[in-house]
């Protein structure tokens, strides 16, 4: 007898619906085509310990499964409770009334309990998209794949619901989620707050504008000058999530499997890599692509500590990211997109003794030393860095001050009044939303300059030896300036303050 059950596999963060053939004949042997991995392979050896301990069996006949479509590779286990569904369906076991009306996955424990699967948001997308009935999926999932609405979710523990379901008509417990409730119920504000910080006044306002702009920044400082606190107090000044946005950055986390119980996440993501790692765990990619970091920090903060550490290879992938704000991988026989819209906030010492240009300690790194540590950054990746800033160390008096400094709720607000400004601006144009994402066309109709501001930066231009992308990285930095002054027009003091945050373009730091 020949039954169909109906899976997905996940590629990218797009799924595609997946047909299980059970067909079960004369015969002896099992027989699982269409491409599965070895994970799907072995997974007879699951279900075939999952349906003995719940009062079933896989019979002794030639049983045939094909995973259609056949040309496209199929990966993990996730397929355990399809299969096994499919297998009782096929000869008989179990009624199989209403079966294609369902999408079924899950990893099944030999005992029977359901474990958690990947992708499951992405997938709930496509379910609804295709019209089918209802998700069968692990409870563990089930708050994810809810967010999904006009799309009937059951969050199940053990494979004998599914067979009680199926066979004997017992309802299953549908999960329901307010999506709108969800996200403000998850809209706690961020454990780090700028209030702690003491000092470093001017890297808060760079801090605020390159939140306001959503300015890729890069701090330089001795170690101990703050670096890593002020890097990890910025999503909190960052503007809510929308629930677009949300839903972007929930869909990417379900595809690796990362998305906690609330089933939704509100919170921008902030991602530290550590700096020993590869092309691929970065930009994402293997046999089987996955999102790498940067596409985990899609509307969120990638924070890049001790720059000059990475391997210079692992940092040049990412000036296209940085430009296009996706990743394409590319394999024979697909290809996949993941999107990577995040901020870069990197950190790098201004030597390697870490202590250049710091007047209380000794200079113990000579020039070459110096050059060759500051050249592992490349110029081209540097340039599509907007801000840079130096971070020295606060001073005890700061230090011991008990007062505490302006909070992020405060400067939230500043950089939400401003991001709104830029929403309006930009309201026309999809893929552009706020003053770093501006291209050449829009940065010469929303950056225009008067004589005397086109005088300053024609003269920082030519003293600075600056390129024609840093020349565009000062204009959009001096538009969010006057983005957070709240007055239309960029003037000199703007263009001043943007050629400012230049730090690495001057003379003495590059050679």
């Amino acid at each position: 007898m020949l039954k169909k059950v109906f899976g997905s596999a996940v590629f990218g963060v797009e799924a595609t619906t997946i047909t299980v053939e059970v067909n079960v004949d004369k015969g002896v042997g099992y027989h699982l085509v269409g491409l599965p991995d070895n994970a799907i392979k072995e997974s007879n050896f699951r279900i075939a310990a999952a349906l003995q301990n719940n009062g079933y069996r896989i019979p002794g006949k030639k049983i045939i499964i094909n995973m259609s479509p056949a040309d496209l590779r199929k990966e993990g286990s996730s397929y355990d409770l399809t299969l096994a569904i499919g297998i009782l369906a096929s000869t008989g076991q179990i009624k199989a009334e209403g079966l294609e009306q369902y999408l079924i996955m899950g990893e099944l424990s030999l005992d029977g309990t359901l474990q958690p699967i990947k992708g499951a948001l992405p997938i709930a997308v496509k379910a609804r998209e295709e019209g089918y009935k209802g998700f069968i999926l692990p409870k563990q999932n089930a708050k994810e794949a809810a967010i999904v609405d006009n799309l009937e979710v059951f969050g199940i523990d053990n494979i004998k619901q599914v067979i009680d379901f199926f066979d004997k008509g017992v309802p299953l417990e549908q999960t329901i989620i307010d999506t709108r409730k969800e996200f403000e119920a998850n809209l706690d504000f961020p454990e780090f707050d700028f209030s702690d910080v003491k000092g470093q006044e001017g890297i808060k306002r760079c801090m605020e504008i390159a939140a306001a702009g959503g300015h890729n920044i890069i701090l330089i400082g001795p170690p101990g000058a703050g670096k890593t606190m002020l890097a990890k107090r910025l999503p909190s000044i960052l503007p809510p999530m929308t629930l677009h946005e949300a839903l972007e950055t929930t869909k990417i986390h379900s595809v690796v499997g990362r998305v906690k119980d609330t089933g939704l996440m509100a919170q921008r993501p902030f991602r530290s890599p550590h700096h020993t790692i590869s092309n691929v765990a970065l930009v994402g990619g293997g046999s089987y692509p996955q999102p790498g970091e940067i596409s985990m920090s899609h509307n969120g903060v990638l924070f890049l500590d001790e720059l000059p550490e990475f391997k210079r290879e692992v940092l040049e992938v990412m000036r296209q990211p940085l430009e296009d704000r996706e990743v394409t991988i590319s394999r024979a026989k697909f290809t996949v997109t993941y999107p990577s819209s995040f901020m870069l906030v990197a950190s790098m010492n201004p030597s390697p003794s870490g202590y250049f240009n710091d007047p209380n300690a000794p200079v113990t790194s000579s020039p070459a030393e110096m050059q060759r540590y500051l050249s592992k950054v490349s110029g081209p990746l540097l340039d599509r860095i907007d801000i840079h800033i130096e971070v020295t160390p606060v001073p005890f008096d700061k230090l011991s001050d008990d007062r505490k400094g302006e909070s992020s709720v405060e400067i939230r607000k500043r950089v939400t009044q401003a991001r709104q400004i830029q929403t309006k601006r930009f309201e026309d144009s999809d893929k552009v939303h706020y003053n770093a994402q501006m291209n050449v066309k829009q940065i010469r109709k929303h950056c225009v300059l008067d004589e005397a501001s086109k005088t300053l930066l024609k003269t920082a231009m030519e003293r600075l030896n600056l390129s024609a992308r840093a020349y565009d990285r000062i204009l959009k930095v001096s538009r969010t300036i006057a983005d957070l002054e709240g007055v239309p027009d960029v003037n000199g003091s703007h263009i001043g303050e943007a050629i400012q945050y230049r730090s690495l373009d001057r003379e003495g730091w590059l050679g």
